[in-house]
């Protein structure tokens, strides 16, 4: 529809208010409509508000609201009339200012819906349920509707993990690709700098760091990669232990969206909470690595029937020495990584060139892992869990 002018004659009543006959001029810049779903008009800049009317019918009720967002001015007030349901309150009225912005966050997501046709009920539950809520920018919605035109994209977002972290950054896959691709190699370069003329005689400590470390590559990633949170409200019967750790973000330097906040106390919990959770991941990775390393010594042992330099690698103090390294090192520099460097940093400046963007991840990600090998030799020398073999 062309630009136009659009006059309505509207009365609010309530206990605070009361508007009666309050016209509207309205120069509709934009005009969309899906009969039995959504009307929703945006504006020129001559008029400020933008509007949406919901339309939902049943056997029961007919419900039709008009919401307004922010005006520029401080101002956030939002509308909604006709209940039908019989009660007599059919028409309500909330004002706030300096609020969380929820309400605007909400209808910049259903606009973002009704250019495309959508409603709420045509995305996942818990995605709708957020948007209701205000918890979820326009923006979120253009890159869930982007990521859903891929197959392989459309299957992996039925899985609520996935599904928070590619809403957040929807380079997380090639991110896993980098740290899982490039970690063997890295890994192996780093012990052989670390243990010089030493490194073919430590090779059986060598094949259980890189083992170890390529089976953990991937949670290392995943744990504390920001988040979207779409997770449905704690139970009302819950402590105040579950309570506040599910008020902490995945990561704790990460970004907070309009109408959320987190505090100093929140963020390090997240630290906590993900050192709690990489700790049996690197416990049980490094328990795979050195169970398969000793099978392989022993293997070694009877074929050369010589043990002299061959010993078996210590496996329950070796797997939770990686376990608390995880939790400790891996757990902050991979939240640095993740929050601060590529969310705060990189992101803002090559949002729009994501080749670049991807190499810039490729490049701070490779040295990540490298700098990773270094100081688990180290770490693991100090606490005595390896031995460096002297030179002859």
């Amino acid at each position: 529809m062309s630009t136009a002018a659009m006059s309505s004659a509207i009365t609010f009543t309530s206990s605070s208010k009361d508007f009666s006959k309050f016209n509207l001029n309205i120069p509709i810049q934009s005009f969309h409509f899906h009969p039995s779903f959504s009307l929703s008009i945006k504006t020129t800049g001559s008029f400020r508000h933008s509007s949406s009317l919901k339309h939902n019918t049943d056997r029961s009720q007919s419900t039709i609201s008009l919401e307004f967002l922010d005006d520029g001015n401080g101002n956030n007030n939002s509308g909604r009339g006709g209940d039908g349901d019989g009660d007599g309150d059919g028409s309500k009225w909330g004002s706030g200012g300096g609020g969380d912005g929820g309400d605007g966050s909400e209808n910049e997501a259903l606009m973002v819906l009704a250019e495309v046709g959508r409603s709420l009920d045509s995305i996942p539950a818990d995605l709708a349920a957020a948007v209701r809520v205000g918890r979820i920018p326009g923006s979120v919605i253009k890159r869930y509707l982007e990521l859903e035109t891929s197959p392989f994209l459309r299957w992996l977002l039925q899985f609520g993990g996935f599904k928070e972290r590619l809403l957040a950054d929807d380079l997380f896959l090639a991110k896993v690709g980098i740290e899982c691709g490039v970690g063997m190699f890295t890994k192996t370069a780093a012990e052989y700098e670390k243990r010089k003329e030493n490194f073919s005689k430590e090779l059986e400590i060598v094949f259980a760091d890189v083992v170890m470390a390529v089976v953990a590559d991937f949670m290392l990633v995943y744990l504390p990669a920001p988040t979207v949170s779409l997770r449905p409200p704690i139970s009302v019967n819950a402590g105040r232990i579950a309570k506040f750790f599910y008020n902490c973000p995945d990561n704790a330097f990460q970004t907070a969206l309009g109408g959320t906040s987190y505090s100093l106390l929140q963020r390090l919990g997240a630290i906590a909470r993900n050192g709690a959770k990489l700790f049996p991941v690197g416990t049980a990775s490094s328990l795979v690595g050195t169970v398969v390393t000793n099978t392989l010594i022993n293997a070694k042992k009877a074929v050369q029937k010589s043990s002299d330099e061959l010993e078996n690698i210590p496996v329950l103090s070796t797997s939770v020495g990686y376990g608390v390294y995880m939790a400790i090192s891996s757990n902050l520099r991979y939240q640095l990584l993740a929050g601060v460097l590529e969310q705060r940093l990189l992101e803002p400046l090559l949002h729009q060139h994501k080749l670049m963007l991807s190499a810039a991840c490729f490049i701070v990600r490779t040295g990540n892992t490298y700098l990773g090998s270094l100081l688990w030799v180290d770490y693991a020398r100090l606490v005595g869990l390896q031995k460096a073999h002297d030179v002859e």
